[in-house]
């Protein structure tokens, strides 16, 4: 399962679509913290009767992008400060290990690849398009981890960026960030040099320095 979902093929279960749909959403940051979904809001939205709203409901609730009350109240999750810190650390220990995977794998035409995304990245910054910016973050991660090959872990990453997608989104408004981000460019620079543990560092100082901000 890729790291940022495709939406699903026209000819796949209505469950499936609905999934991979809704999934996308809350991983890129288009539903707040607490944004409350209804199973009749999701099929009449949709399109589809509500044994694949419940179904896709049931899925993301498994992986925590969605949160179930006692009550039956389907939302996004809310994370607390040490929800976040532990995902944070989460982060920390597995992005660099798979970026340092990667690097022997880290051809010219993927840094190529890499720099461009980063570029749209910066670009969503400069206009301030808060989706666009975590869409296009995930992907340049997630076009390196690729390299690593190992599918394991990047689906351990995939369900941690997922809870976060809603929390990343409040922080991105909160900072109203219009500058351009420096650690990409340290990734590709590091790429470009071989050098590992540099690799390493920038990964890790990239992927926690917004989430400090989370849980301060």
């Amino acid at each position: 399962m890729p790291i940022i979902p495709r939406l699903a093929d026209p000819n796949a279960p209505a469950h499936e679509r609905l999934y991979r749909s809704l999934r996308q959403q809350v991983m890129h940051g288009e539903l707040a913290p607490g944004h409350a979904i209804t199973l009749r809001g999701l099929a009449a939205q949709h399109s589809v009767s509500m044994t694949p709203a419940r179904e896709a409901v049931r899925r993301l609730a498994a992986e925590g992008a969605l949160t179930i009350s006692s009550s039956g109240r389907v939302s996004t999750p809310e994370l607390t400060p040490e929800r976040i810190e532990e995902l944070a650390a989460i982060r920390a220990l597995l992005e660099p290990e798979m970026a340092s995977r990667a690097l022997p794998r880290a051809h010219f035409a993927l840094i190529d690849r890499l720099a461009a995304i980063n570029a749209l990245n910066q670009d969503a910054a400069m206009t301030h398009n808060a989706v666009a910016y975590i869409r296009t973050n995930l992907e340049f991660h997630r076009t390196l981890y690729l390299r690593a090959q190992t599918p394991a872990m990047l689906a351990i990453c995939e369900t941690v960026w997922l809870q976060l997608g809603p929390t990343m989104r409040a922080l991105y408004d909160k900072l109203k960030r219009r500058d351009v981000p420096q650690h990409h460019r340290m990734i590709l620079a590091a790429l470009k040099a071989g050098d590992e543990p540099g690799l390493r560092l920038a990964v890790r100082t990239d992927v926690t320095q917004g989430l400090r901000h989370m849980a301060g």
